[in-house]
């Protein structure tokens, strides 16, 4: 009698504790369900329909038409080219530039304090005044026009010109965001112990082999950070584009990007269930991209 009690009363005790761990976690779970889960519902069900907004707003279910549609638009494959080919130049050179920084801020250099607030400066600026006053520099009359052509270099036209005006977007936001990583690899640097490179010094290494032996496999994760951020960030690329081109992933399509192509599908062409399949294979291509970096800087170990 007495242990059926007191099964009882531990059944009873254990429900009470799952109640309020849930009543603890419900904040979460309806700020996850309402800006997350509903929202990637919601673009499902978009994404298999032809979306009327004009006049009444009607649902035609088209089953997988807007996926399919995605392989036939040759724009899609140049926002896509263009996007990866941006991915590809400005993650490792922002990781590159940012751990060269943080390294040289954390060697003991005079007024280190006011270079870091120097450096950061472009991070907490605006990110369309930032492309405002690139567009200026990149101007035929610009500031770098007008460098190239004191140096004896050919001068561009960067922002009419297809073969450049992507790679002028790329200099701009490496500058302004290898910044944000520095004080991310600034404070990982710090956390290293002194006493591994006073070690390797009494073996003789010098330097360079001190960072490659040591600093470099114990940023390993945070590296790892770093660039699975800048993946993602870089792969949402769209306000700088959008300044540049006035909208129109222009010139010739060469600052086009797969969130610009969003954009116009659904403000300017009305196209909303096409725009979710572009949003799921943009989606897709992160996730693919961002297993494939865990399996090489080793995430798992994080």
């Amino acid at each position: 009698m007495f242990e059926i009690i007191r099964k009882k009363r531990n059944v009873k005790s254990n429900l009470i504790e799952d109640f309020a761990g849930y009543m603890f976690m419900m904040p979460t779970i309806l700020v996850l369900g309402t800006f997350v889960v509903l929202p990637i519902l919601w673009a499902v069900f978009l994404s298999l329909h032809k979306v009327q907004l004009l006049g009444s707003i009607e649902y035609q279910f088209v089953g997988l038409r807007n996926f399919t549609r995605l392989i036939e638009d040759e724009r899609v494959w140049i926002a896509l080219k263009n996007t990866v080919e941006y991915v590809a130049i400005v993650v490792p050179s922002q990781t590159v530039l940012a751990l060269i920084l943080a390294v040289t801020l954390n060697s003991g250099i005079r007024g280190k304090n006011w270079w870091r607030v120097l450096y950061f400066l472009p991070t907490v600026t605006s990110s369309a005044v930032l492309t405002l006053i690139f567009m200026w520099i990149y101007n035929t009359n610009g500031l770098l026009n007008d460098f190239l052509a004191f140096i004896g270099l050919p001068t561009y036209n960067w922002l009419g010109d297809p073969a450049v005006a992507l790679k002028g977007i790329m200099l701009m936001n490496i500058w302004s965001t290898a910044p944000f990583y520095m004080v991310i690899y600034l404070a990982a640097l710090q956390d290293i112990p002194r006493s591994l490179y006073e070690a390797a010094s009494l073996d003789g290494a010098n330097d360079w082999q001190q960072f490659i032996h040591i600093t470099i496999p114990i940023l390993k994760p945070v590296t790892f950070f770093v660039v699975t951020m800048g993946v993602i960030g870089t792969f949402q690329l769209f306000d700088q584009s959008y300044i540049f081109s006035n909208g129109t992933g222009g010139p010739n399509n060469a600052t086009l990007t797969v969130v610009l192509l969003i954009y116009q599908a659904v403000f300017r062409n009305l196209q909303m269930g096409y725009a979710a399949a572009i949003a799921f294979l943009l989606a897709a291509v992160i996730v693919v991209v961002t297993l494939i970096q865990r399996q090489f800087f080793g995430g798992e170990k994080i």
